[in-house]
């Protein structure tokens, strides 16, 4: 590989990670050869593209703006190899940032095939129920449930997942009768990932419309938590069918008042701004979506 080339794309894993050794290790390069030849582009452009301290390494205006100004390059490079290529063949390490609870339900199992069909590209799966900074901590793709507050990523919506209640038969046997969204007033609600423990939740069933306000008894930053304490019977739920699906399926979890619609849940593919999507972010961000839009997926 060109050494300006090889110094580019170096340059772009240690902004991406933070870090001039973890960038090393995915190249198979020490951390001494990453300061040199991050030191050798700094000569060349006369420019300092990172503070460097101790605990940290980040990107200075100078080197921000040249990140943002050669990712698209990189990115088209990539592409125009793959092209050239014509054997669909995917390299190199794609960084897959996932929920605990979608991510882990609905992605990871299906991993297997989307491998299969790429041998050689290999993925490293970051999961954490926080909103991380794509640039940050080096992430090509992100999965996300749910509104998008931040504007300065490229998102591709995926699919839609009906948002439903849910609570166990242990809580319902003794619970109030809930027939009607107004019943809510008189249960406990667990409030998950989103939620605030105070708010009001919309239903429409044919042309009626109404809004309840809840209070939450329990609240959770986690879907995994909000789902396993409805199963514990802490009272009634809200989550997308993808993040109950296997409870329901099980028993473990009944679906409440069926005939109201709450608005749907969007399943959005997150990449970081100031470039084009990688091909191997892409190539499974289509794999995903295909899966998901399959008939017995939303069922």
């Amino acid at each position: 590989m060109n050494d300006r080339l090889q110094a580019l794309r170096l340059f772009q894993r240690v902004a991406r990670l933070g870090s001039f050794s973890r960038a090393g290790r995915e190249r198979g390069l020490s951390q001494p050869s990453v300061s040199r030849i991050i030191a050798d582009l700094e000569a060349a452009l006369g420019a300092t593209l990172f503070l460097r301290t101790t605990r940290a390494v980040s990107l200075t205006e100078a080197g921000l703006a040249y990140l943002t100004q050669i990712e698209p390059l990189l990115a088209a490079l990539d592409e125009a190899d793959h092209s050239v290529r014509g054997t669909g063949e995917l390299r190199g390490t794609l960084q897959v940032a996932l929920s605990s609870g979608f991510g882990v339900r609905e992605v990871v199992p299906r991993l297997p095939a989307f491998m299969a069909r790429h041998p050689l590209l290999r993925v490293n799966l970051n999961i954490s129920d926080q909103r991380q900074n794509l640039v940050a901590d080096g992430i090509d793709i992100a999965f996300r449930l749910g509104d998008l507050p931040d504007s300065s990523v490229i998102a591709r919506k995926l699919a839609s997942a009906p948002r439903v209640l849910v609570a166990s038969p242990n809580y319902l046997a003794g619970a109030p009768q809930l027939d009607h969204p107004s019943d809510l007033t008189r249960h406990h609600i667990i409030a998950g990932p989103g939620i605030d423990p105070q708010q009001h939740w919309a239903f429409q069933s044919d042309q009626r419309r109404l809004s309840v306000r809840i209070d939450g008894r329990v609240s959770t930053g986690a879907n995994e938590a909000a789902i396993a304490a409805a199963v514990a019977g802490l009272g009634i739920a809200r989550a997308s069918l993808w993040g109950c699906r296997a409870e329901l399926e099980a028993g473990a979890l009944v679906r409440l008042l069926p005939a109201w619609q709450m608005s749907p849940v969007a399943l959005h593919a997150i990449f970081p701004g100031g470039g084009r999507a990688s091909p191997a972010a892409r190539a499974l961000a289509d794999f995903v979506s295909d899966a998901l839009q399959a008939p017995d997926t939303l069922t």
